[in-house]
């Protein structure tokens, strides 16, 4: 009976079955599989994943510094409104409004209305209270839409958490070396700057409410600094989404795309 028993020898010098998977064919075709599996990102790949988090972080940076500062908007009096030398400029974001009387001499005799909120003055800055007490602020007689403010504020949170989100994800595929989460990453960072631009959309639409719940005291009104910086982090974030997301895609498409032409047909 021994003579159907027999014993197969690998090139490594190990000594098994056929067919149990600890030599011949069948494991080598199982250290095949467990290579593609723990295929490791080339130099050039981890440069341009580095790279396009680079510009993501920018977007991320950009976002932080507008959500942070309270110069969204300025409201601004006619120059000669109060007929005295002093006229008044309010400017305010997603946490606090500032109101500032500022010098009629100071501002720019071409100037109708008064401001800009930059200019040396007295200013009188005060926390929004429709996040705790769920007050509305009052800026020249005219009142805020809390629910617009709180929507805003809101959409802006959940952008900076799918910013962290998208982060942990690029940094734990540059730790491992691998393209898994390159895709979450890029859906983050994508749903991250579409939420930003919603913020600014809906907080414009509450500074049109604002203006429209009184007409008594006319008020020149322009969207300032810090909504061009949390407008461009929207973009800028975006790009970098798409940027992880091309990434992403297996080497077989690009071949696809751009094929070698110093390849065989």
């Amino acid at each position: 009976m021994w003579s159907n028993f027999f014993i197969q020898q690998d090139e490594d010098g190990r000594i098994g079955l056929p067919g149990t998977g600890q030599g011949g064919p069948a494991a080598a075709t199982k250290a095949g599989r467990g290579q593609r599996r723990t295929q490791k990102m080339s130099d050039s790949q981890e440069g341009k994943i580095k790279l396009a988090f680079l510009v993501a972080i920018i977007g991320v940076t950009l976002t932080v510094l507008g959500m942070g500062t309270e110069f969204w908007v300025e409201l601004a009096q006619p120059k000669h409104f109060n007929n005295n030398q002093t006229c008044q400029v309010a400017h305010y974001g997603l946490w606090k409004g500032c109101v500032r009387t500022l010098w009629v001499a100071d501002i720019d005799p071409d100037r109708a209305s008064c401001g800009p909120a930059e200019l040396p003055g007295e200013s009188n800055c005060t926390y929004f209270k429709f996040f705790t007490s769920g007050e509305n602020a009052v800026m020249f007689k005219k009142t805020t839409n809390k629910n617009l403010n709180l929507a805003a504020a809101v959409l802006a949170l959940l952008s900076l958490t799918m910013m962290v989100t998208g982060s942990i994800c690029i940094i734990m595929s540059l730790s491992k070396g691998v393209h898994f989460f390159l895709k979450p990453a890029s859906f983050c960072f994508i749903l991250a700057g579409i939420l930003v631009l919603l913020s600014v959309l809906v907080f414009h639409q509450s500074v049109l409410a604002l203006l429209s719940s009184d007409h008594s005291i006319p008020l020149h009104h322009e969207l300032s600094w810090s909504v061009a910086c949390v407008g461009s982090a929207g973009a800028i974030l975006i790009v970098g989404g798409l940027f992880f997301l091309i990434l992403s895609l297996p080497s077989s498409t690009w071949q696809k795309c751009w094929p070698d032409k110093n390849s065989a047909t």
